[in-house]
């Protein structure tokens, strides 16, 4: 038996669901450009277990997104996600985020997979994967080229998914590349992936864990006056 609650903050979705045996049973989600992670979070996860009828103390798991992403939001989900499994002294479960966005895609005519998240300038966060959902490339924080993925684009079809792909727009072109930018990291595709994990007994050392940031915390400082 497993209750696994999923909590996806590493964008602008703030995103809960509660799932039984890899089952979905109730999802809580607001996308909103204004990082209301803060304030949503937790009520959020009050609302799903409510909708079920399922008290905190029946959970068998957390599962939170663990980037890379937003630095806030990311630390936001990864506090409460340690929070409840000390308090409930249950397993910590980490999902890759682009891996939760590459689970979106149902296409069969994609030779390779390749979420991209928007980092700063004319950089994003990508990994590849083959059609089947297996990883070819690892996780990168890369400047968008003429040349990106190239390697990839001339050995089949390829979609490239996620808020920077729009980005990608502007600098990429090729018979065999297609895009979605409405694709955001969500705590409903996280669900089989952690049930995956707990079965496999995959969990994380709650007092050490830290999300995946890939690139270090740059504060913008203000201009002096």
């Amino acid at each position: 038996m497993s209750i696994i609650l999923n909590l996806e903050t590493a964008t602008t979705n703030c995103s809960v669901s509660i799932a039984k045996e890899g089952r979905i049973l109730a999802i809580k989600e607001h996308d909103t450009p204004n990082y209301s992670h803060s304030e949503q979070l937790h009520i959020f996860i009050q609302e799903v277990l409510k909708e079920v009828n399922i008290d905190a103390s029946e959970l068998d798991a957390i599962a939170v997104s663990k980037g890379p992403g937003s630095y806030t939001g990311l630390r936001i989900g990864v506090s409460a996600a340690k929070g409840l499994c000390f308090a409930l002294d249950i397993p910590l479960i980490s999902i890759a985020t682009l891996s939760s966005m590459a689970a979106q895609v149902v296409s069969i005519d994609i030779d390779y997979i390749i979420p991209v998240l928007d980092a700063r300038r004319m950089e994003v966060y990508s990994v590849v994967f083959d059609k089947d959902k297996n990883e070819v490339r690892a996780t990168e924080a890369e400047i968008i080229e003429e040349n990106s993925f190239s390697e990839y684009l001339e050995k089949g079809k390829v979609i490239l998914v996620g808020s920077g792909a729009e980005k990608c727009k502007t600098m990429l072109s090729h018979a065999n590349l297609s895009y979605n930018t409405t694709i955001v990291p969500s705590a409903n595709e996280m669900v089989q992936l952690s049930y995956k994990k707990f079965k496999a007994g995959e969990f994380e050392d709650v007092a050490y864990f830290e999300p995946y940031y890939l690139k270090d915390f740059m504060l913008q400082q203000k201009k002096k006056k």
